[in-house]
Order: C-alpha cells, then structure tokens, then sequence
C-alpha cells in the first residue's frame, strides 16, 4: 500500500489544491492500447484543422501555476509546467511524443484539459508520497539521466519518497527511478489544479477520461483525491467498481 500526501504547510500556501490520484494494478504496457492511439491522434488532428489549441501561459489553468512557481522561487519560464511544455511542444510540432502506452495515456489526457499530469511506477517508490516543500538536502536524478544528481533547493515544492525527491519544481520533472515503462505494471497516476473551486470538475473528468483508457489493460483502477481538507489518501486496490474518491 502506498499512501500520497499534501503537507498541511502545502495546503496552506496553495488552498486550491485538488489531486486526483489514478492508481493502476496489473497494468499491460506491452498490448496495443486503440483507444490511446485514438485520443493522441485526434488532439492533433483538431490542432491541424484549427478546432482546437493547447492551453497557453494566458489561460487561467497555466497562468495559476506559473504564479505558483514563483512564489515558491521557480521562474515558470526556465522551469515550465509539465502541460505547459507539452502544450507548447505540441504547438510547435503539431504532434505529441509517443513513449509507452501509460505515459501516452496521460499526456493525451493532460493537453486535452489542460492539467499537469504525471505517473510513478509503484514498484520503485519508497514509503509514503509526500507533495511537500523541499529542505534542501534531497538528491533527485532526472529523467533520462540516471547519472546526474540534483539537489532541490530550500522551499521547492516537490513530489518526495523517504529515498529522494520523484518530481522537481512540483511537476516540472520526474525522476529517472520511478519513470514508467512499458514493463510497470503497478503505477500511480496523478492530475493537478490549484484552482479547485473553479477546475474541480475538470479533474474529475479528467481522472475519469484517464482510468477509462487504463481500464482494458489493467487488472484494477482507482481513483482518489487529495484537498487542503483530505491531506492523505492511501492505495489500496479493490477489484473493479467505479472510481473513489
């Protein structure tokens, strides 16, 4: 069982915190996944046809975390929200990357809503998930570089196991050891808004969309969330039925 965390000093800087937390057992990675090809291929051909753009830095949704990411010291500029580099990649080159089936899952499902988005291979997480502020004295190996190590600095928000920290700058970047794969087959999948009161719907929606891609390639999907008022939720799959919260 793993349990994720908002810390209350977290909550507290950032009152409109909803994470959804989309967990998945017995996930295959290694099937084609129809469904996923479907929801990459028609955000781009919405982009190309001009029915649809991605998200920007003007729009409330990013606007919000960019104003996060200062306050907590980050310039949101050098150090972009994961859905506002995915946005703007996918602006630039009409397509999105295609990586694995789950990160495909998540990233189609981030874009189209305009929500950071993430995921954890459990089977490398230690303990507890914490979001919480950083101290300073965390190691963090990024994404595709196994052999850096970073150190966050003091007061970064990050996403940390009782290892090292899994996310840099809240959602900037994952880390290298709890990556997804086609191999993982025990993940936690997670979406964000600092605006709970006005995107709380749209996370729902959003969690729903996701766990209804995941749903054909896993053995059981849940689905929980994370507020200022339920400031830890642990995992524990229970077969079938509809999401929880």
């Amino acid at each position: 069982m793993t349990t994720f965390r908002l810390s209350p000093a977290v909550a507290d800087a950032f009152p409109g915190t909803l994470v959804a937390v989309v967990t998945a057992t017995g996930l295959r990675g290694r099937e084609p996944w129809p469904a996923t090809s479907t929801a990459l291929e028609d955000l781009e051909q919405r982009l190309a046809d001009g029915s649809w753009a991605p998200a920007d830095e003007n729009d409330p949704r990013i606007e919000t975390w960019h104003t996060a990411y200062r306050a907590f010291g980050t310039n949101p500029r050098r150090f972009r929200p994961s859905v506002d580099a995915l946005g703007r990649r996918l602006a630039k080159k009409g397509t999105l990357p295609r990586i694995n089936p789950a990160v495909d899952s998540y990233n189609s499902v981030s874009v189209r809503h305009g929500l950071p988005a993430g995921a954890f291979d459990l089977d490398h997480v230690t303990g507890a998930v914490d979001i919480r502020h950083a101290d300073g004295g965390e190691t963090f190996t990024p994404l595709g570089e196994p052999d850096t190590v970073e150190h966050p600095k003091t007061g970064e928000i990050v996403y940390a196991d009782t290892t090292g920290v899994l996310t840099r700058h809240w959602n900037h970047r994952d880390a290298h050891r709890t990556r997804v794969t086609e191999g993982s087959t025990h993940v936690a999948f997670v979406l964000e808004t600092l605006r709970a009161a006005s995107d709380g719907p749209l996370v729902e929606t959003a969690a729903g969309e996701l766990r209804d891609l995941l749903v054909p390639h896993a053995e059981r999907t849940q689905v929980h969330y994370l507020t200022p008022e339920r400031l830890a939720r642990p995992f524990e799959p229970t077969p079938g039925g509809p999401p929880g919260a």
